[in-house]
Protein backbone atom coordinates (compact mmCIF):
# COMPACT_ATOMS: atom_id res chain seq x y z
CA UNK A 1 0.00 0.00 0.00
CA UNK A 2 1.44 3.43 -0.84
CA UNK A 3 0.46 4.55 2.21
CA UNK A 4 3.16 2.71 4.24
CA UNK A 5 6.01 4.00 1.81
CA UNK A 6 7.31 7.59 2.46
CA UNK A 7 6.03 9.90 -0.21
CA UNK A 8 6.44 13.20 -1.08
CA UNK A 9 4.16 15.74 -1.84
CA UNK A 10 4.42 18.35 -4.96
CA UNK A 11 1.81 21.07 -4.29
CA UNK A 12 0.89 22.92 -7.15
CA UNK A 13 -0.11 26.18 -7.70
CA UNK A 14 0.67 29.15 -10.09
CA UNK A 15 2.70 27.13 -11.82
CA UNK A 16 0.41 24.69 -13.78
CA UNK A 17 2.96 22.92 -16.50
CA UNK A 18 5.28 19.60 -16.24
CA UNK A 19 7.91 21.41 -18.25
CA UNK A 20 10.43 23.93 -15.70
CA UNK A 21 9.05 22.75 -12.92
CA UNK A 22 11.91 23.28 -10.19
CA UNK A 23 9.31 21.82 -7.35
CA UNK A 24 7.92 19.05 -9.50
CA UNK A 25 11.12 17.74 -10.69
CA UNK A 26 12.54 17.86 -6.84
CA UNK A 27 9.66 15.79 -5.41
CA UNK A 28 10.13 13.55 -8.46
CA UNK A 29 13.66 13.09 -7.65
CA UNK A 30 12.86 11.72 -4.84
CA UNK A 31 10.14 8.74 -5.46
CA UNK A 32 6.42 8.42 -5.00
CA UNK A 33 5.13 11.54 -5.61
CA UNK A 34 1.52 12.42 -4.61
CA UNK A 35 0.43 15.58 -7.07
CA UNK A 36 -2.21 18.45 -5.43
CA UNK A 37 -3.83 21.74 -6.08
CA UNK A 38 -5.79 23.51 -3.14
CA UNK A 39 -8.72 26.58 -3.92
CA UNK A 40 -7.52 27.96 -1.49
CA UNK A 41 -10.58 30.19 -0.94
CA UNK A 42 -10.67 30.95 3.29
CA UNK A 43 -7.01 32.52 3.13
CA UNK A 44 -7.04 34.46 0.12
CA UNK A 45 -9.80 36.42 1.37
CA UNK A 46 -10.83 39.58 -1.24
CA UNK A 47 -8.26 38.06 -3.64
CA UNK A 48 -10.19 35.47 -4.19
CA UNK A 49 -10.01 34.60 -8.20
CA UNK A 50 -12.36 36.75 -10.77
CA UNK A 51 -14.90 34.66 -12.97
CA UNK A 52 -12.80 34.71 -16.08
CA UNK A 53 -9.77 33.60 -14.15
CA UNK A 54 -11.89 30.97 -12.55
CA UNK A 55 -13.02 29.92 -16.13
CA UNK A 56 -9.44 29.50 -17.41
CA UNK A 57 -8.06 27.79 -14.42
CA UNK A 58 -11.05 25.32 -14.55
CA UNK A 59 -9.71 24.22 -18.43
CA UNK A 60 -6.21 24.70 -16.99
CA UNK A 61 -5.79 22.04 -14.27
CA UNK A 62 -8.30 19.64 -16.60
CA UNK A 63 -5.64 19.88 -18.91
CA UNK A 64 -3.07 20.07 -16.08
CA UNK A 65 -4.73 16.61 -14.88
CA UNK A 66 -4.78 15.11 -18.51
CA UNK A 67 -0.39 15.58 -18.61
CA UNK A 68 -0.41 14.01 -15.10
CA UNK A 69 -2.67 10.82 -16.15
CA UNK A 70 -5.39 11.97 -14.18
CA UNK A 71 -3.18 11.36 -11.07
CA UNK A 72 -4.09 15.19 -9.66
CA UNK A 73 -5.68 15.48 -6.76
CA UNK A 74 -7.69 18.49 -5.80
CA UNK A 75 -8.92 19.87 -3.09
CA UNK A 76 -11.00 23.20 -1.62
CA UNK A 77 -10.84 25.51 1.31
CA UNK A 78 -7.96 26.38 4.04
CA UNK A 79 -4.67 24.85 2.37
CA UNK A 80 -3.02 24.40 6.20
CA UNK A 81 -5.84 21.96 7.34
CA UNK A 82 -5.75 20.26 3.96
CA UNK A 83 -1.69 19.38 4.57
CA UNK A 84 -2.27 18.41 7.77
CA UNK A 85 -4.97 16.15 6.79
CA UNK A 86 -2.91 14.73 4.25
CA UNK A 87 0.51 14.08 6.64
CA UNK A 88 -2.08 11.93 9.06
CA UNK A 89 -3.29 10.00 5.87
CA UNK A 90 0.14 8.93 4.21
CA UNK A 91 3.60 8.79 5.74
CA UNK A 92 5.11 11.82 4.02
CA UNK A 93 8.70 12.60 3.70
CA UNK A 94 8.76 15.87 2.24
CA UNK A 95 6.60 18.56 0.34
CA UNK A 96 7.46 20.89 -2.23
CA UNK A 97 6.24 23.71 -3.83
CA UNK A 98 7.50 26.73 -5.71
CA UNK A 99 7.17 30.20 -4.28
CA UNK A 100 4.01 32.51 -4.89
CA UNK A 101 4.68 36.55 -3.97
CA UNK A 102 1.45 37.87 -2.96
CA UNK A 103 0.92 38.96 0.30
CA UNK A 104 -1.23 36.78 1.54
CA UNK A 105 -0.04 33.45 0.09
CA UNK A 106 3.15 34.50 1.59
CA UNK A 107 1.85 34.63 5.15
CA UNK A 108 0.30 31.50 4.41
CA UNK A 109 2.25 29.61 3.10
CA UNK A 110 4.96 30.53 5.93
CA UNK A 111 3.10 29.22 8.80
CA UNK A 112 2.22 26.03 6.59
CA UNK A 113 6.17 25.42 6.52
CA UNK A 114 6.71 26.13 10.03
CA UNK A 115 3.48 23.92 11.16
CA UNK A 116 4.56 21.06 8.70
CA UNK A 117 8.51 21.29 9.91
CA UNK A 118 7.33 20.91 13.48
CA UNK A 119 6.40 16.93 12.40
CA UNK A 120 10.00 16.29 11.03
CA UNK A 121 8.75 16.92 7.17
CA UNK A 122 11.18 18.52 4.75
CA UNK A 123 9.67 21.64 3.15
CA UNK A 124 11.58 22.64 -0.09
CA UNK A 125 10.60 25.99 -2.06
CA UNK A 126 11.93 26.84 -5.35
CA UNK A 127 11.24 29.97 -7.72
CA UNK A 128 9.26 28.96 -10.65
CA UNK A 129 7.22 31.90 -11.85
CA UNK A 130 9.65 34.76 -11.75
CA UNK A 131 12.95 35.30 -13.53
CA UNK A 132 14.69 37.19 -10.79
CA UNK A 133 13.43 37.20 -7.59
CA UNK A 134 12.00 40.37 -5.38
CA UNK A 135 14.89 39.86 -2.61
CA UNK A 136 17.60 39.31 -4.70
CA UNK A 137 17.24 42.51 -6.68
CA UNK A 138 18.05 45.62 -4.66
CA UNK A 139 19.64 49.18 -4.81
CA UNK A 140 23.48 49.51 -3.44
CA UNK A 141 21.82 50.70 -0.09
CA UNK A 142 19.71 47.73 0.11
CA UNK A 143 16.24 49.23 -0.56
CA UNK A 144 13.88 48.34 -3.04
CA UNK A 145 13.93 49.88 -6.47
CA UNK A 146 10.69 52.38 -6.73
CA UNK A 147 11.76 53.11 -11.02
CA UNK A 148 11.95 50.63 -13.66
CA UNK A 149 14.91 51.64 -15.94
CA UNK A 150 17.30 51.11 -13.33
CA UNK A 151 15.72 48.53 -11.65
CA UNK A 152 15.56 46.25 -14.74
CA UNK A 153 18.78 47.98 -16.45
CA UNK A 154 21.14 48.57 -13.27
CA UNK A 155 19.38 45.44 -10.94
CA UNK A 156 18.30 42.18 -13.43
CA UNK A 157 20.57 43.09 -16.41
CA UNK A 158 23.75 42.82 -14.10
CA UNK A 159 22.95 40.25 -12.11
CA UNK A 160 22.74 36.34 -12.61
CA UNK A 161 20.68 35.11 -15.61
CA UNK A 162 17.56 33.98 -15.34
CA UNK A 163 17.74 30.14 -14.31
CA UNK A 164 17.83 27.66 -17.70
CA UNK A 165 14.23 25.98 -18.21
CA UNK A 166 14.07 22.30 -16.93
CA UNK A 167 12.61 19.56 -19.16
CA UNK A 168 9.76 17.24 -18.20
CA UNK A 169 10.17 15.23 -15.62
CA UNK A 170 9.28 11.37 -16.07
CA UNK A 171 6.11 11.13 -14.21
CA UNK A 172 5.65 6.99 -13.47
CA UNK A 173 6.45 7.11 -9.78
CA UNK A 174 2.44 9.51 -9.24
CA UNK A 175 -0.61 8.35 -7.49
CA UNK A 176 -3.74 9.60 -6.54
CA UNK A 177 -5.29 10.43 -3.13
CA UNK A 178 -7.39 7.48 -2.83
CA UNK A 179 -9.37 8.76 0.21
CA UNK A 180 -9.97 11.94 -2.06
CA UNK A 181 -13.10 12.18 -4.05
CA UNK A 182 -13.27 15.70 -5.09
CA UNK A 183 -13.10 16.17 -8.80
CA UNK A 184 -11.96 19.81 -10.59
CA UNK A 185 -16.16 20.07 -11.20
CA UNK A 186 -16.71 20.02 -7.95
CA UNK A 187 -14.34 23.28 -7.13
CA UNK A 188 -17.24 25.40 -9.03
CA UNK A 189 -14.90 27.55 -10.88
CA UNK A 190 -17.40 27.46 -14.13
CA UNK A 191 -19.84 30.59 -13.72
CA UNK A 192 -23.15 29.40 -13.61
CA UNK A 193 -24.11 32.34 -16.20
CA UNK A 194 -22.81 30.83 -19.18
CA UNK A 195 -20.96 34.16 -20.91
CA UNK A 196 -17.91 32.62 -21.76
CA UNK A 197 -19.08 31.01 -25.19
CA UNK A 198 -16.41 33.74 -27.15
CA UNK A 199 -13.41 33.13 -24.75
CA UNK A 200 -13.85 29.21 -25.28
CA UNK A 201 -13.33 30.25 -29.36
CA UNK A 202 -10.34 32.62 -28.69
CA UNK A 203 -8.33 30.78 -25.97
CA UNK A 204 -7.01 27.55 -25.05
CA UNK A 205 -5.92 27.32 -21.69
CA UNK A 206 -3.15 24.81 -20.77
CA UNK A 207 0.48 24.14 -21.04
CA UNK A 208 0.03 22.82 -24.92
CA UNK A 209 -1.70 26.36 -25.27
CA UNK A 210 0.94 27.93 -23.75
CA UNK A 211 3.54 26.89 -25.92
CA UNK A 212 1.57 27.21 -29.26
CA UNK A 213 0.76 30.75 -28.06
CA UNK A 214 4.42 31.39 -27.84
CA UNK A 215 5.98 30.29 -31.23
CA UNK A 216 3.12 31.47 -33.10
CA UNK A 217 4.13 34.80 -31.39
CA UNK A 218 8.26 34.41 -31.93
CA UNK A 219 7.56 33.22 -35.65
CA UNK A 220 4.74 36.28 -36.62
CA UNK A 221 4.69 39.15 -34.26
CA UNK A 222 7.96 39.49 -32.72
CA UNK A 223 9.41 41.39 -35.85
CA UNK A 224 8.38 44.95 -35.51
CA UNK A 225 7.64 44.51 -31.81
CA UNK A 226 8.40 47.38 -30.29
CA UNK A 227 6.11 49.62 -32.75
CA UNK A 228 3.42 47.31 -33.75
CA UNK A 229 2.56 45.91 -30.06
CA UNK A 230 0.47 49.91 -29.73
CA UNK A 231 -1.84 49.03 -32.69
CA UNK A 232 -4.66 46.45 -31.20
CA UNK A 233 -5.55 45.25 -34.59
CA UNK A 234 -2.26 43.96 -35.38
CA UNK A 235 -0.60 40.84 -34.57
CA UNK A 236 2.87 41.84 -32.68
CA UNK A 237 1.30 41.16 -28.91
CA UNK A 238 1.83 37.67 -27.92
CA UNK A 239 -1.10 37.60 -25.81
CA UNK A 240 0.92 35.09 -23.26
CA UNK A 241 -0.46 36.97 -19.53
CA UNK A 242 -3.11 34.72 -19.43
CA UNK A 243 -0.75 31.34 -19.88
CA UNK A 244 2.35 33.02 -17.69
CA UNK A 245 -0.02 34.30 -14.64
CA UNK A 246 -0.79 30.36 -14.18
CA UNK A 247 2.46 29.17 -14.43
CA UNK A 248 1.08 27.28 -17.61
CA UNK A 249 4.23 28.42 -19.02
CA UNK A 250 7.26 30.13 -17.10
CA UNK A 251 9.04 33.43 -17.80
CA UNK A 252 12.54 31.13 -18.07
CA UNK A 253 10.81 29.49 -21.08
CA UNK A 254 9.68 32.42 -22.35
CA UNK A 255 12.77 34.49 -22.16
CA UNK A 256 14.78 31.81 -23.48
CA UNK A 257 12.88 30.84 -26.64
CA UNK A 258 12.53 34.54 -27.81
CA UNK A 259 16.48 34.90 -27.24
CA UNK A 260 17.05 31.78 -29.44
CA UNK A 261 15.84 34.89 -32.06
CA UNK A 262 18.85 37.27 -31.72
CA UNK A 263 20.33 36.38 -34.52
CA UNK A 264 17.80 37.01 -37.14
CA UNK A 265 18.71 40.26 -38.54
CA UNK A 266 16.78 43.21 -37.68
CA UNK A 267 15.45 41.88 -34.59
CA UNK A 268 17.44 43.10 -32.16
CA UNK A 269 15.22 46.42 -31.03
CA UNK A 270 11.47 44.52 -30.83
CA UNK A 271 14.00 41.24 -29.03
CA UNK A 272 14.91 43.68 -26.49
CA UNK A 273 11.85 45.63 -26.03
CA UNK A 274 9.93 42.25 -25.52
CA UNK A 275 11.99 40.99 -22.86
CA UNK A 276 11.92 44.00 -21.25
CA UNK A 277 7.58 43.96 -21.12
CA UNK A 278 9.16 40.69 -19.21
CA UNK A 279 10.56 42.64 -16.82
CA UNK A 280 7.75 45.19 -16.74
CA UNK A 281 6.09 42.35 -14.69
CA UNK A 282 9.18 41.41 -12.77
CA UNK A 283 9.12 45.18 -11.45
CA UNK A 284 4.86 44.43 -10.65
CA UNK A 285 5.98 41.84 -8.60
CA UNK A 286 9.05 43.97 -7.14
CA UNK A 287 6.43 46.47 -6.01
CA UNK A 288 3.69 43.63 -4.51
CA UNK A 289 6.99 42.28 -2.72
CA UNK A 290 8.05 45.26 -1.11
CA UNK A 291 5.30 47.26 -0.69
CA UNK A 292 2.56 45.03 0.26
CA UNK A 293 -0.41 47.39 0.60
CA UNK A 294 -0.45 48.05 -3.01
CA UNK A 295 -3.64 46.48 -3.55
CA UNK A 296 -5.24 48.97 -1.84
CA UNK A 297 -3.03 51.96 -0.77
CA UNK A 298 -1.99 54.52 -2.77
CA UNK A 299 2.55 54.59 -3.01
CA UNK A 300 2.22 58.20 -3.14
CA UNK A 301 0.42 59.44 -0.21
CA UNK A 302 -0.50 62.80 -1.24
CA UNK A 303 -2.95 60.77 -3.57
CA UNK A 304 -4.57 59.96 -0.11
CA UNK A 305 -6.22 63.60 -0.29
CA UNK A 306 -7.13 62.90 -4.11
CA UNK A 307 -10.90 64.00 -4.22
CA UNK A 308 -12.11 61.13 -6.35
CA UNK A 309 -15.48 61.31 -6.87
CA UNK A 310 -18.47 58.79 -6.43
CA UNK A 311 -20.53 58.10 -9.89
CA UNK A 312 -22.63 54.86 -10.47
CA UNK A 313 -23.97 56.30 -13.40
CA UNK A 314 -20.56 57.11 -15.20
CA UNK A 315 -18.73 53.64 -13.44
CA UNK A 316 -21.71 51.42 -14.88
CA UNK A 317 -21.36 53.22 -18.34
CA UNK A 318 -17.74 52.61 -18.39
CA UNK A 319 -18.11 48.83 -17.16
CA UNK A 320 -20.43 48.69 -20.44
CA UNK A 321 -18.68 50.33 -22.58
CA UNK A 322 -21.08 52.84 -22.70
CA UNK A 323 -19.05 56.40 -22.82
CA UNK A 324 -20.11 57.60 -26.09
CA UNK A 325 -16.12 57.66 -27.16
CA UNK A 326 -15.79 54.54 -29.33
CA UNK A 327 -12.06 53.41 -28.25
CA UNK A 328 -12.79 53.34 -24.95
CA UNK A 329 -16.09 51.32 -25.26
CA UNK A 330 -14.46 48.95 -27.72
CA UNK A 331 -11.75 47.87 -25.31
CA UNK A 332 -14.58 47.83 -22.54
CA UNK A 333 -16.48 45.38 -24.75
CA UNK A 334 -13.10 43.19 -25.78
CA UNK A 335 -12.50 42.90 -22.17
CA UNK A 336 -16.47 41.41 -21.71
CA UNK A 337 -16.39 39.07 -24.76
CA UNK A 338 -12.71 37.78 -24.60
CA UNK A 339 -11.77 38.29 -20.98
CA UNK A 340 -8.39 40.31 -22.56
CA UNK A 341 -7.86 43.76 -23.46
CA UNK A 342 -4.66 44.68 -25.61
CA UNK A 343 -2.17 46.61 -23.32
CA UNK A 344 -2.44 50.08 -25.22
CA UNK A 345 -6.29 50.34 -24.78
CA UNK A 346 -5.81 49.12 -21.15
CA UNK A 347 -3.97 52.40 -20.67
CA UNK A 348 -6.61 54.31 -22.42
CA UNK A 349 -9.84 52.99 -20.29
CA UNK A 350 -7.60 53.40 -17.24
CA UNK A 351 -7.16 57.05 -18.15
CA UNK A 352 -10.30 57.81 -18.53
CA UNK A 353 -11.90 56.18 -16.02
CA UNK A 354 -9.48 58.14 -13.22
CA UNK A 355 -9.01 61.54 -14.94
CA UNK A 356 -12.19 62.02 -17.18
CA UNK A 357 -14.66 60.59 -14.99
CA UNK A 358 -12.18 61.10 -11.53
CA UNK A 359 -13.41 57.85 -10.63
CA UNK A 360 -11.28 55.99 -7.91
CA UNK A 361 -8.63 53.76 -9.50
CA UNK A 362 -10.05 51.27 -7.05
CA UNK A 363 -13.07 51.19 -9.30
CA UNK A 364 -10.87 49.74 -12.46
CA UNK A 365 -8.84 47.36 -10.37
CA UNK A 366 -11.92 45.77 -9.20
CA UNK A 367 -13.80 45.26 -12.22
CA UNK A 368 -10.51 44.23 -14.05
CA UNK A 369 -9.74 41.61 -11.31
CA UNK A 370 -13.09 39.80 -12.20
CA UNK A 371 -13.73 40.73 -16.08
CA UNK A 372 -9.47 39.54 -16.97
CA UNK A 373 -8.14 36.17 -17.84
CA UNK A 374 -4.37 37.33 -16.79
CA UNK A 375 -5.89 38.91 -13.82
CA UNK A 376 -2.74 38.99 -11.56
CA UNK A 377 -2.23 40.89 -8.19
CA UNK A 378 1.17 42.23 -8.93
CA UNK A 379 0.36 43.30 -12.68
CA UNK A 380 -2.81 44.47 -11.86
CA UNK A 381 -2.43 46.71 -9.09
CA UNK A 382 0.96 48.32 -10.17
CA UNK A 383 -0.39 49.37 -13.49
CA UNK A 384 -3.87 50.78 -12.04
CA UNK A 385 -1.24 52.95 -9.60
CA UNK A 386 0.78 53.38 -12.63
CA UNK A 387 -2.16 55.19 -14.82
CA UNK A 388 -3.19 56.89 -12.01
CA UNK A 389 -0.32 58.53 -11.01
CA UNK A 390 -0.23 57.46 -7.51
CA UNK A 391 2.17 54.50 -8.49
CA UNK A 392 5.93 53.89 -8.58
CA UNK A 393 7.32 55.37 -11.72
CA UNK A 394 3.61 56.32 -12.58
CA UNK A 395 2.50 58.34 -15.46
CA UNK A 396 2.56 62.00 -14.46
CA UNK A 397 -0.81 62.87 -13.54
CA UNK A 398 -1.17 65.60 -16.29
CA UNK A 399 -0.75 62.53 -18.89
CA UNK A 400 -4.50 62.20 -19.73
CA UNK A 401 -4.91 59.90 -22.64
CA UNK A 402 -7.08 61.58 -25.17
CA UNK A 403 -9.15 59.02 -26.29
CA UNK A 404 -10.17 60.62 -30.03
CA UNK A 405 -6.07 61.16 -30.83
CA UNK A 406 -5.40 57.99 -29.68
CA UNK A 407 -7.86 56.14 -31.43
CA UNK A 408 -6.45 58.08 -34.85
CA UNK A 409 -3.17 57.11 -33.96
CA UNK A 410 -3.38 53.73 -33.03
CA UNK A 411 -6.33 51.92 -34.84
CA UNK A 412 -6.05 54.46 -37.80
CA UNK A 413 -8.53 52.13 -40.28
CA UNK A 414 -10.99 51.71 -36.80
CA UNK A 415 -10.35 47.87 -37.60
CA UNK A 416 -10.09 46.71 -33.90
CA UNK A 417 -13.06 49.84 -32.92
CA UNK A 418 -15.64 48.45 -35.45
CA UNK A 419 -14.87 44.66 -34.37
CA UNK A 420 -16.06 45.40 -30.92
CA UNK A 421 -18.61 48.69 -32.10
CA UNK A 422 -20.14 46.96 -34.81
CA UNK A 423 -22.85 49.62 -34.93
CA UNK A 424 -20.31 51.81 -35.76
CA UNK A 425 -19.03 49.75 -38.92
CA UNK A 426 -21.01 52.17 -41.35
CA UNK A 427 -19.29 55.39 -40.01
CA UNK A 428 -16.42 57.33 -42.20
CA UNK A 429 -13.27 56.74 -40.29
CA UNK A 430 -13.26 60.45 -40.32
CA UNK A 431 -15.75 60.95 -37.62
CA UNK A 432 -15.38 57.24 -36.13
CA UNK A 433 -13.64 59.18 -32.97
CA UNK A 434 -16.04 61.49 -32.48
CA UNK A 435 -18.95 60.86 -33.70
CA UNK A 436 -21.39 63.39 -32.34
CA UNK A 437 -19.11 66.08 -35.00
CA UNK A 438 -20.49 63.61 -37.76
CA UNK A 439 -23.30 65.69 -39.63
CA UNK A 440 -26.78 64.79 -39.58
CA UNK A 441 -26.96 62.94 -43.20
CA UNK A 442 -23.50 61.11 -42.11
CA UNK A 443 -25.20 59.76 -39.29
CA UNK A 444 -28.61 58.39 -41.26
CA UNK A 445 -26.70 56.69 -43.90
CA UNK A 446 -24.41 54.72 -41.09
CA UNK A 447 -27.62 54.38 -39.44
CA UNK A 448 -26.77 55.62 -36.09
CA UNK A 449 -28.96 57.45 -34.03
CA UNK A 450 -26.74 58.78 -30.96
CA UNK A 451 -28.53 59.01 -27.75
CA UNK A 452 -30.28 55.84 -29.19
CA UNK A 453 -28.36 53.25 -30.75
CA UNK A 454 -24.67 54.64 -29.66
CA UNK A 455 -24.33 57.12 -26.55
CA UNK A 456 -23.58 60.57 -26.73
CA UNK A 457 -20.42 61.04 -24.38
CA UNK A 458 -20.64 61.18 -21.12
CA UNK A 459 -18.41 63.48 -20.24
CA UNK A 460 -17.03 66.83 -22.40
CA UNK A 461 -12.76 66.17 -22.99
CA UNK A 462 -11.54 69.37 -22.41
CA UNK A 463 -13.85 70.24 -18.92
CA UNK A 464 -13.19 67.14 -17.80
CA UNK A 465 -9.40 67.39 -18.50
CA UNK A 466 -9.22 70.57 -16.68
CA UNK A 467 -11.49 69.25 -13.95
CA UNK A 468 -8.72 66.59 -13.42
CA UNK A 469 -6.03 68.90 -13.45
CA UNK A 470 -7.69 71.40 -10.96
CA UNK A 471 -7.90 68.62 -8.85
CA UNK A 472 -4.46 67.15 -9.13
CA UNK A 473 -3.33 71.08 -8.27
CA UNK A 474 -5.11 70.63 -4.73
CA UNK A 475 -2.43 67.80 -3.40
CA UNK A 476 0.91 68.74 -5.64
CA UNK A 477 3.46 68.97 -2.84
CA UNK A 478 4.33 72.67 -3.74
Amino acid sequence: MVEKNKLSIFWFRQDLRLADNPGLSEAISKGIVLPIYIYDDINSNEYEMGSASKWWLHNSLEKLNDSLNNKLSVYKGDALKIIESLTKSYDVESISWNRCYEPWRIRRDKNIKSEVEKKGIEVNTFNGSLLWEPFNILKTDGTPYRVFSPYYRKGCLNAAPPRVPLKSPEISSLFRDEYNELTIEDLSLIPKVHWFDEMEKLWKPGEVGAQEKLYDFLDDGLFGYKEGRNFPSQKNVSQLSPHIHLGEISPNQVWYAAKQKEDETGIEKDLSHFLSELGWREFSYNLLYHFPTLPRENLQKKFDNFPWQENIDFSDKWKKGLTGYPIVDAGMRELWQTGYMHNRVRMIVGSFLVKNLLLHWHEGEKWFWDCLIDADLASNSASWQWVAGSGADAAPYFRIFNPISQGIKFDPEGEYTKKFLPELRDLPIKYLYSPWEAPADVLEQANIKLGENYPKPIVDLKESREKALDAFDKIRIK
